[in-house]
């Protein structure tokens, strides 16, 4: 499987802008040092406080030759990176337009430092939609990148919002997806138990399936019906609820309940939806997601720096399919996508 081309479609950066907007913000979304530790932690919310390495930042700032190295390490051929979690969606949009904006001409510079080895997703301010949908035309147009990176939530409000519909149209219009990536959940009885209930063990997931099951019953993709999405962690669970997400529109109790869409659930996740393998390396969920979406609709992921490159090639690598359909997930579906 060496021989084999390899596109990494979820892997992340900061910039020292980003954290140091971070730092400033007097709200959440936040970084704070941690006097007891003498390290810092995230502020998803007040209630979720997140540990974060000088490691984990390191490689996060990592954008030169030794992540160039790393990727040649692990047989990986390209990454597509985004500006990673927590995300600019809920600040002030002014203020996130600009650093949107910043992020992306530092990420340019990156990809061409780098000429096919470092693609980009956009980061966009969506709270203030005509900007976010000229910041994706420019990002798209100007600086090659090959799609939106956003997050499961933006606090009060999720994608589905009317609002967010002419970013979702320009995406559509320009041919290129958008990367839903996971967020600290917005949801209520996500609080109590820390980073561990809300965070990446549970809630992310648990937000980005919400956050997609929004999107579907909000009718977008019979609006914009060459949309596409993506997932991380092998489609967040969806794939595993494929035919109960379906049973309202098949057989509704009260037809007046049947949600108003043209298609059943399920093909909109069947036809407007790609999922990658990043940071969900258990073969049984793979299995359930191969065989539910196909081996077309995959892609991979490494989900570095949070996940290992080495474990995500190495169980793509192990996988009991076909080196055919090893070679579409790894590469040969990206030409649908970029």
């Amino acid at each position: 499987m060496k021989e084999m081309k390899r596109i990494d479609f979820e892997a992340h950066f900061y910039t020292k802008d980003y954290i140091a907007a971070m730092y400033r913000n007097k709200g959440c979304p936040r970084f704070e040092d941690d006097a007891q530790t003498q390290g810092r932690r995230l502020l998803y919310n007040p209630a979720i406080p997140q540990p974060f390495s000088n490691a984990l930042m390191d490689q996060l700032l990592d954008l030169g030759e030794s992540r160039i190295a790393k990727m040649d390490e692990c047989c990986i051929d390209v990454q597509v990176i985004s500006l990673s979690a927590p995300g600019i969606e809920q600040l002030d949009p002014e203020i996130g337009t600009a650093l949107a904006r910043k992020a992306n001409d530092e990420l340019f510079e990156v990809t061409k430092r780098f000429p096919g080895r470092i693609m980009g997703y956009a980061a966009l301010a969506p709270n203030d939609p005509q900007a976010a949908v000229d910041e994706l035309q420019r990002a798209i147009t100007e600086l090659g990148f090959k799609g939106w990176n956003t997050h499961s939530n933006y606090g009060a409000t999720m994608l589905d919002d009317t609002k967010y519909v002419p970013i979702l149209k320009k995406a559509e219009e320009l041919g290129v997806p958008v990367y839903v990536h996971p967020t600290v959940s917005a949801i209520e009885e996500m609080k109590g138990y820390g980073f561990p209930l809300a965070g990446a063990p549970f809630g992310f997931g648990i937000d980005v399936a919400v956050c997609m099951m929004r999107l579907i019953y909000s009718g977008i993709f019979d609006r914009c019906p060459g949309l596409k999405i993506i997932l991380g962690h092998l489609g967040e669970g969806l794939p595993f609820i494929y035919q109960r997400i379906d049973w309202a529109y098949v057989r509704p109790f009260d037809h007046n309940l049947r949600p108003k869409l043209a298609s059943k659930p399920s093909e909109y996740l069947k036809n407007n939806v790609y999922v990658s393998t990043s940071g969900q390396f258990h073969p049984p969920s793979f299995m359930c997601t191969y065989e539910t979406l196909g081996a077309d609709k995959i892609l991979f992921g490494s989900d570095h720096p949070y996940e290992s490159m080495e474990e995500a090639v190495q169980f793509v690598d192990s996988l009991p399919i076909s080196d055919g359909d090893k070679s579409k997930i790894c590469s040969l579906n990206a030409l649908d996508i970029l």
